[in-house]
């Protein structure tokens, strides 16, 4: 079984601009569909998290248009978008369906999860929503499932998004631990990154379409660069691979906006989870 992981698309209403003011994500999410046009026959396609920036329904629909039709181009049977930070639940609902859901693509399981925490930037999985994963997976699928999550369980790159991350991953890796869960698909970073987590699941965070992070700032700055990327995912009986695609575009590598440290953390004092 083969998907295409794509991440942060940021899309906005018409007139948007993203990264300072600087990116037509649209441009952006086209480009990026059209220079992977040779991937080939896919069995689904995953956008996880912060699918909009502005929260807009036509950003919701640009990307149901946009996404949707590449998958049917590739004869993907599954089309699933996860909520992000930047995501909000009614326009995301009214579009793309129900924040959290379950796809059969020809035997993988698709879970989707829901992260957000409402006008914060880090990630939280209620005791119900782990309760209403546990109840899916209690039963094991013919090929096993993918969850597609925002935040990831992987340990953060930068300052910033450390202080955004998911709270408490432990509790996510309890809920799919003993289950058929293969690979654990996320977003959030907009810098590539994948490894095994205990028990043997892979974990997969797609770079971001939108942009990408420079994870070699200076610590406590976060830099922004032009740049995009996805992944190509492989789950067969051997396991799972992983194929990062950068995707080559003009002005690649050219700096969007540095936040310096005062302005990480006052993003982290209104955005990060509340001090216990």
């Amino acid at each position: 079984m083969r998907l295409l992981h794509l991440s942060d698309t940021h899309l906005m209403a018409p007139g948007g601009l993203h990264g300072g003011g600087r990116v037509d994500t649209t441009a952006v999410l086209r480009h990026v569909l059209a220079s992977l046009s040779g991937v080939g026959p896919l069995d689904a396609v995953v956008v996880s998290g912060d699918v909009s920036d502005d929260g807009s329904v036509h950003s919701y629909e640009t990307a149901r248009d946009l996404v949707g039709g590449f998958a049917r181009e590739h004869g993907a049977a599954v089309v699933a978008f996860a909520m992000g930070n930047h995501d909000l639940p009614g326009p995301f609902e009214q579009v793309l369906g129900p924040v959290r859901s379950v796809h059969d693509a020809g035997g993988l399981r698709l879970v989707v999860l829901d992260s957000s925490v409402p006008r914060h930037g880090h990630g939280v999985l209620t005791d119900e929503q782990l309760g209403w994963l546990r109840g899916v997976l209690a039963d094991p699928a013919p090929l096993g499932s993918v969850v597609v999550v925002h935040h990831s369980p992987l340990p953060a790159p930068t300052v910033l998004h450390e202080g955004l991350k998911l709270q408490e991953p432990q509790r996510l890796l309890d809920a799919t631990a003993g289950t058929d869960v293969r690979v654990v698909l996320s977003g959030h970073y907009h810098h590539p990154y994948v490894a095994t987590l205990p028990g043997g699941t892979t974990a997969v965070v797609a770079p971001g379409v939108a942009n990408r992070t420079d994870v070699l700032v200076e610590h406590g700055s976060e830099r922004v660069l032009r740049g995009s990327g996805a992944c190509l995912v492989d789950v067969d009986e051997a396991g799972v691979r992983v194929t990062v695609l950068s995707v080559a575009a003009p002005g690649d590598g050219e700096e969007l906006f540095v936040l310096g440290p005062d302005v990480v953390q006052r993003i982290l004092d209104a955005e990060g989870a509340p001090a216990r």
